[in-house]
């Protein structure tokens, strides 16, 4: 479980952990707008969103050993890329490779092998372990990486030159890769090789079976789940800038600013897994949204302005709510009753629908920011992930109803 708690977050370094604690500086070295940032997440997205639905029979019949390192040692070859500093249309190709990478031979295959890991008594507590434990790596990683950062810049961060940033940013992109390769290893040696001829009968994917537990309402309620709690996820990319353009701190506190959110995640998403194993998923997940629409609505008011204090009361109780989420919208399936041998069938299709923020989020924001500059965009980035919190609060309720009157699991 270590490892796969490990490996879930270190796939991801490259893409989204390092534009996300680093977003300013990324956009200062690369010369390039957050509507382009934003071009190229919608570029993994795309990719992503196809790679979601074969990935799901692809865990469901191979090793997740195999499927893992791979994905992990092509996702920090791209990062060699990302060292040479590319174009804005070579970053949006390097993007949609790690749509492919991080997605085709990875997902899906995490998600399996955790949900039999926890079984059926510990599903919220396996999958509110790995979130937690993944922001735990990604906070762990995030302040090294800040700090290496901040110990390679000049003393006078004011005169810092655009060759001594780019020198700098150059070595926390060559730590990033470096781990994500480390880690391939690590799963390689790990995780057992399970083979797909060694299940017996009751265990084999079948198609029409597949087909019936597809056609359940409960599956595509959970699509809408995801694709609200990650609205509110992809929300967080905007927490520097926010702190940068409107707090008015350096690239270096602003940098702090979004690391503490990611502390947030690993109480917050293991506790949420901890609880959802004594209380009903939905209910929780319903207050999660409920957290996220307030805090999201308060800062989309306008009415912070530069008040530190009150924003980060804000942040740390938003970042809870979303990270609890994200601990539970797959453990979720347990109280849709979706049998074991077709989670990566149903994680295909959730996440392929799920995930679509990966595509319209980034070129989304990126709009609001550079049309609306200064406060103005950030409101209007906010006001949009409350909207979607709202719509989460609904399809939770909905998805509670629907189990209350689904027939028993096939």
């Amino acid at each position: 479980m270590a490892t796969l708690i490990i490996a879930g977050e270190a796939v991801f370094f490259l893409p989204f952990v390092l534009p996300r604690i680093f977003r300013p500086t990324f956009l200062g070295v690369f010369g390039i707008t957050n509507l382009q940032l934003g071009l190229a997440f919608s570029a993994y997205g795309v990719v992503a969103m196809i790679a979601y639905l074969p990935s799901g029979p692809l865990a469901d019949l191979f090793s997740a050993r195999r499927l893992m390192a791979t994905a992990l040692l092509a996702t920090a070859a791209g990062g060699l890329v990302l060292t040479a500093i590319p174009p804005a249309g070579t970053l949006r190709w390097l993007y949609a490779f790690w749509g492919l990478s991080t997605i085709l031979l990875f997902w899906s295959a995490l998600i399996r092998a955790t949900r039999q890991w926890g079984g059926e008594a510990w599903e919220g507590t396996a999958f509110g372990l790995l979130d937690g434990g993944r922001g735990l790596v990604a906070a762990l990683l995030a302040t090294v990486s800040v700090s290496l950062f901040a110990a390679l810049m000049p003393a006078d961060l004011d005169g810092v030159t655009d060759a001594e940033r780019l020198a700098a940013f150059r070595q926390v992109i060559l730590l990033f890769v470096a781990i994500t390769a480390l880690v391939a290893c690590l799963v390689w040696f790990t995780i057992p090789d399970r083979e797909s001829g060694s299940r017996g009968p009751e265990q084999m994917f079948r198609t029409t079976d597949a087909l019936h537990v597809l056609a359940r309402p409960v599956v595509w309620l959970q699509a809408l789940i995801v694709v609200c709690a990650y609205v509110a996820y992809k929300g967080l990319d905007d927490v520097s800038l926010y702190a940068r353009e409107v707090l008015g701190m350096d690239e270096v506190d602003a940098a702090y600013t979004s690391n503490l959110s990611m502390w947030i995640r690993p109480p917050a998403a293991v506790a949420a897994g901890i609880v959802a194993d004594r209380w009903r998923v939905t209910r929780l997940t319903t207050l999660c949204f409920l957290c996220v629409a307030v805090g999201s609505a308060l800062i989309a008011s306008g009415q912070l302005g530069g008040e530190w204090t009150v924003f980060y009361l804000v942040l740390v109780a938003t970042s809870a709510a979303i990270f609890a989420m994200r601990g539970l919208y797959f453990a979720i399936m347990r109280e849709g009753r979706i049998p074991l041998r077709y989670t990566g069938t149903v994680v295909g299709l959730v996440s392929a629908i799920g995930y679509l923020p990966d595509v319209f989020m980034g070129p989304l924001m990126g709009f609001l920011l550079d049309r609306s500059p200064g406060p103005p965009g950030h409101q209007q980035v906010f006001a949009t992930i409350a909207g979607f919190s709202l719509a989460g609060m609904l399809a939770s309720s909905l998805y509670a109803f629907c189990v209350t009157r689904t027939d028993p699991p096939v």
